[in-house]
C-alpha cells in the first residue's frame, strides 16, 4: 500500500509533552465499530465486559540515551536492541566520525568500543569492564524520550517516573508501552471489581519504533527487530479468555505485536522468547486480539498502519480526524484510544 495514504496534518499544540495527571484522567476516544464517544481513561471499567483480559507489557526504559566524544568528535547514541552481554546496538549521532575499532568516551567514565555497521546505520557498541551494563548506564545515561519531546523540552527528574508504567520490571527498553502509562493502582482495583483480567508479557520496545517510514510503499519498509517473551502459563490463560467468551484486549501496539507474533493460524498463541519483526498492514488477519488500547500515533507510521489494519484505514482517518477536531493530545504522553473492531 502507498505509505501516504496514513498520512495526517497535526496541529504542534496537539503534541503533549507532559503527561496527565492523575494518569488516569487522559481523555479516552472509545470505538466500537463506527460508533465514537469521548470519555476518559477512568470509565475504562464500563467500556468492558466481565470476563475480558487486558495485555500489558511488562518491559521497563533503561537510561539508554548516551553523550561522549571520540577525539574533538561530540558523539551521541540511542542503544536500541540488545545483541550480546556486553554489546548493543545503537543509532549513533555524528557515526560518520567514527569508524569499527574506535573507543567512545562517555559520561561517568564508561567507555565503549565500535563495531561492525549495520545497513540500517546502526553501530554495535562494545562496553568495556566488568560492571553489568545496566549499572553503566544508570551511571552515564538518561531517559529515551521521543525526539518529537526532547526536541521541544529538556529532560527532567519528573521522566524518570513519568516515562515508566506501572507494570514496568523487566528492563531493556529504550521507548516505553505508552498506552500503559494511563493506569493507576485505583483503576486496577476497579478493573478487577468489574471482573475484567489482566495479564503481562515482556516486549522490550527499540528506538526503531519512531522511526518514519521512508519507503513510499509499505511492501518496501524493513521493520527493526525487538525481542520479546511470552510464557506457557499465560499463553494458556489467554487462551481460556477466548474459550470462555471473553476478549483479549492490548494494552498498546507493543503487546498487540507480539500476541500476533505468538499465535498460529488457529488463533491459539504459544508461548514464545525470541525476536520479532512483524509487520501489520491493512489485510492483515488478526489471530490473537479482539481489541486494542493505544495512544494516538506520529502520521505514516508502523503503528498508524497498524491500527488501520485493526480497524480499517478509511475509519481510522475518520478516528484522527475526530481526535484533532476534539483536542485530544498526541503521542507518547498524550491521550487514548479504545479500539473495538
Amino acid at each position: 500500500m502507498r505509505v501516504d495514504l496514513f498520512d495526517f496534518d497535526l496541529p504542534q499544540e496537539l503534541i503533549a509533552l507532559r503527561p496527565a495527571s492523575p494518569r488516569d484522567s487522559a481523555r479516552l476516544l472509545h470505538v466500537q465499530g463506527d460508533v465514537f464517544a469521548d470519555k476518559i481513561v477512568r470509565d475504562l471499567p464500563s467500556l468492558l465486559n466481565p470476563g475480558d483480559c487486558l495485555v500489558f507489557n511488562d518491559t521497563r526504559v533503561i537510561p539508554a540515551q548516551l553523550e561522549g566524544r571520540r577525539g574533538d568528535a561530540k558523539i551521541g547514541a540511542t542503544l536500541h536492541k540488545r545483541e550480546g552481554l556486553r554489546t548493543w546496538r545503537a543509532f549513533v549521532k555524528n557515526a560518520k566520525r567514527l569508524k569499527e575499532g574506535d573507543q567512545v568516551v562517555f559520561g561517568g567514565g564508561v567507555t565503549a568500543m565500535v563495531g561492525e555497521r549495520g545497513a540500517d546505520g546502526s553501530l554495535l557498541l562494545h562496553f568495556e569492564g566488568d560492571e553489568p551494563v545496566e549499572v553503566l548506564l544508570e551511571r552515564a545515561g538518561t531517559m529515551p524520550l521521543p525526539p518529537y519531546i526532547a526536541a521541544r523540552r529538556a529532560i527532567d527528574e519528573r521522566d524518570q517516573q513519568d516515562y515508566q508504567t506501572m507494570f514496568a520490571r523487566e528492563k531493556g527498553a529504550v521507548a516505553a508501552p505508552t498506552a500503559a502509562l494511563h493506569f493507576t493502582p485505583e483503576l486496577m482495583a476497579a478493573l478487577a471489581a468489574r471482573g475484567v483480567q489482566h495479564e503481562t508479557l515482556t516486549l522490550h520496545v527499540g528506538a526503531g519504533t519512531f522511526l518514519p517510514v521512508k519507503a513510499d510503499d509499505t511492501k518496501d519498509h524493513q521493520m527493526h527487530a525487538e525481542w520479546g517473551r511470552i510464557d506457557a502459563a499465560t499463553a494458556d490463560r489467554l487462551n481460556a479468555v477466548r474459550a470462555g467468551g471473553g476478549r483479549v484486549i492490548a494494552v498498546g501496539t507493543t503487546s498487540l505485536r507480539l500476541l500476533e507474533s505468538a499465535a498460529t493460524d488457529d488463533n491459539i498463541i504459544r508461548p514464545f522468547e525470541g525476536d520479532t519483526a512483524i509487520f501489520i498492514t491493512p489485510g492483515y488477519r488478526f489471530k490473537a486480539v479482539d481489541g486494542l488500547m493505544t495512544n494516538f500515533h506520529l502520521p505514516k507510521s508502523t503503528l498508524m498502519m497498524l491500527v488501520s489494519a485493526l480497524m480499517g484505514l478509511e475509519r481510522m482517518q475518520a478516528v484522527y480526524a475526530h481526535a484533532i477536531r476534539e483536542g485530544y493530545r498526541f503521542y507518547s504522553y498524550g491521550d487514548s484510544s479504545l479500539l473495538l473492531p
